[in-house]
């Protein structure tokens, strides 16, 4: 039986060198019909340096997997219309698997057991298999006969980030690489390379890491930000009257529209000149949570009920979460406080990127006009219940 091993130091910087990029190193020994799983994770007990040591061999069902790679290994008259789709019901995996198949690709979607079934995704039109990247075993039978993988997985917000989206992660990748998988794209974080002090963000640059050194053609995308995520965060608690939670952090996030990224996704991905590029996609202007806000109020025609919280008082939750075992993961999710006040920026220019893929900047969405066609929208239905309302009433 064929054995590989993967280590990885990733040191945590001092705060006099809060820019110091991640060091990695990294030996993989993948054979092309062997499947590798990791069993084993471990942490250092220094907090100044983040260590991962994995021990990784093949599953008792790696007959199985040979006979699937031998099937649709490299050069397979596999469909370049054939995906997989990972993470497929989240905000923006649901519109990669819309905008595949109203372009007519073969989608098939990698979705966790769960009590409520994803029907809508098969009401789409789409293929659905139950599989758990923390369970690599189940992996490797929804990649046959597949060409292209689109990773939008991530780990839910109850679960430690490791889980997904770094054991789940590498064992996906080690599956792709087995089983011939001819392209790979993932989505990463903008400015992941420069907060290894963030979990999420250092994990996701290691990730990127491991997906070059994999071998497989692969075109790796950082995001900034949802504008989907803007609507219930700030949008619908301004006209339920709510609390709407924003910081005093000078952070500008560039937000975009999923439906644009996932536009952008497919054109990037017919395009063979871009394996193995970096690209990162931003929106028009960066907004700072202030600004947002504002123009949610202005929008809504009311003001918002704002409860600021200091990025001082996360940061001190952060570090009394830390000396629990188990509140590490609160701690780890609340290391975006780290990057709140750093005056980070999250956006690029992208004429570059815009002349590469052959997209007019005038087709992509502003937050001004995503914002102002949901508050017109939902405006008018809320009028509409109201009339409807009034004319049902009954008066005696």
């Amino acid at each position: 039986m064929k054995m590989a091993l993967l280590k990885v130091h990733a040191p945590t910087p001092t705060p006099t060198s809060a820019s110091a990029q991640l060091q990695w190193r990294c030996s993989v020994s993948v054979a092309p019909t062997t499947l590798a799983f990791p069993n084993s994770y471990s942490i250092s007990a220094e907090r100044g340096r983040r260590e991962w040591n994995w021990r990784v061999k093949c599953s008792s069902s790696s007959a199985e997997i040979e006979k699937g790679a031998a099937s649709f290994g490299p050069g397979s008259p596999v469909r370049a219309t054939n995906i997989l789709v990972v993470g497929a019901t989240g905000t923006l995996g649901r519109q990669i698997v819309r905008r595949a198949l109203d372009e007519g690709y073969d989608v098939r979607c990698l979705v966790r057991p769960r009590p409520a079934p994803a029907d809508f995704l098969r009401d789409w039109g789409a293929t659905v298999v139950n599989a758990d990247l923390s369970k690599p075993e189940t992996i490797p039978a929804t990649l046959v006969g597949i060409h292209t993988v689109i990773d939008c997985a991530t780990g839910r917000p109850e679960e430690p980030i490791k889980t997904v989206d770094w054991e789940g992660k590498v064992a996906l990748i080690q599956c792709a690489k087995a089983m011939g998988i001819q392209k790979y794209v993932f989505y990463s974080i903008h400015n992941c390379d420069k907060h290894p002090e963030v979990p999420l963000m250092e994990i996701k640059f290691c990730t990127e890491k491991f997906l070059r050194d994999s071998g497989l053609n692969h075109v790796i995308i950082r995001l900034c930000g949802f504008m989907q995520g803007l609507i219930g965060q700030y949008a619908v608690p301004i006209l339920e009257e709510k609390s709407v939670w924003g910081t005093d952090a000078p952070t500008r996030i560039a937000y975009m529209d999923t439906q644009d990224i996932a536009r952008l996704t497919f054109i990037a991905i017919r395009n063979d000149k871009l394996n193995g590029k970096l690209l990162t996609f931003a929106g028009p202007r960066a907004w700072t949570t202030q600004e947002v806000i504002t123009l949610c109020e202005r929008l809504a025609g009311q003001d918002a009920n704002v409860t600021t919280v200091p990025v001082s008082i996360l940061r001190l939750t952060r570090q009394l979460t830390r000396f629990f075992e188990w509140t590490n993961d609160v701690a780890d999710r609340l290391a975006f406080s780290e990057v709140l006040t750093s005056d980070t920026v999250f956006s690029v220019p992208m004429a570059e990127t815009y002349s590469l893929l052959g997209v007019d900047s005038k087709d992509i969405v502003t937050l001004e006009k995503y914002l102002q066609d949901y508050f017109t929208n939902i405006l008018k239905k809320l009028k509409d219940l109201k009339a409807q309302s009034k004319q049902t009433d009954i008066i005696f």
